[in-house]
């Protein structure tokens, strides 16, 4: 915890942050225990070292699901833990430090923004596998970069740098080589970390409606919800005086 930001690390240096199971349940659980902290305003979603954000599924840990049953409830027990980062109340930003593989992408695009680091890569590997996606990565991929481009994905497996991924949309930033990652990302933060936990949850909570594709009645009603919410808060008030002082002591 720093601050109003929530600081999530996935620890597993050495098995390139690969996401066993135990790590997904416990990435579910972290989600899931910060969720009613209304103190937040955003949260972050990295891994260790600088080779990988995360390897895809630990495959030797999946090679033993041998029958239907049991990879069924492995695919909604993990799809369930990138739920949690989906429906986090306010918005989740995934610091790739080094590549994001197959479930790794998943768990990237699950975040509400990508942020890379230069040398970090992104791939939907799983038809390398003989599989499909199976942690709801899949239709975020489909909703991000379109049908079109998804499917050329994840048919070709394109192993993407930190370029090609902005130019279709899974990048939203890319990290400058003037200083190191943890800095530039400092420096990108800082504006999310200065707006309001309330506000931030407007924010995300349009985002999420949208997402799920609700009724527009349904979302201009919640947009028009949270703006009462927003503009009722002390701390709008308190913005709002700063700026009329401002004003009054520019007005000739």
């Amino acid at each position: 915890r720093e601050d109003n930001l929530l600081r999530v690390l996935i620890n597993r240096p050495e098995k390139r942050n690969a996401l066993s199971q135990a790590v997904l349940n416990e990435l579910g659980a972290v989600f899931t225990a910060h969720a009613q902290d209304d103190t937040l305003s955003a949260a972050t979603l990295t891994g260790a070292g600088e080779r990988c954000f995360a390897a895809g599924g630990d495959l030797k840990e999946f090679d033993s699901l041998r029958e239907p049953t049991a990879v069924a409830q492995m695919a909604r027990n993990s799809c369930a833990a990138l739920d949690a980062i989906r429906h986090f109340p306010v918005p989740v930003i995934g610091l790739l430090n080094g590549d994001a593989l197959g479930g790794g992408a998943e768990l990237a695009l699950a975040c509400d923004l990508r942020v890379f680091a230069m040398h970090a890569k992104i791939a939907f590997v799983q038809g390398t596998l003989g599989i499909s996606p199976a942690w709801g990565g899949g239709a975020d991929l489909i909703r991000v970069v379109g049908g079109s481009q998804a499917l050329k994905l994840l048919a070709r497996a394109d192993l993407l740098d930190a370029t090609a991924a902005e130019r279709v949309g899974l990048a939203d930033a890319i990290a400058t080589p003037d200083c190191t990652f943890e800095d530039w990302c400092g420096e990108f933060l800082a504006p999310i970390k200065a707006r309001k936990p309330q506000v931030m949850r407007a924010f995300k909570a349009l985002v999420v409606a949208t997402r799920e594709q609700r009724s527009p009645a349904a979302v201009r009603e919640l947009e028009n919800a949270a703006l009462v919410t927003t503009w009722l808060h002390p701390d709008h008030w308190a913005a709002a005086e700063k700026v009329l002082a401002r004003i009054a002591g520019a007005a000739p």
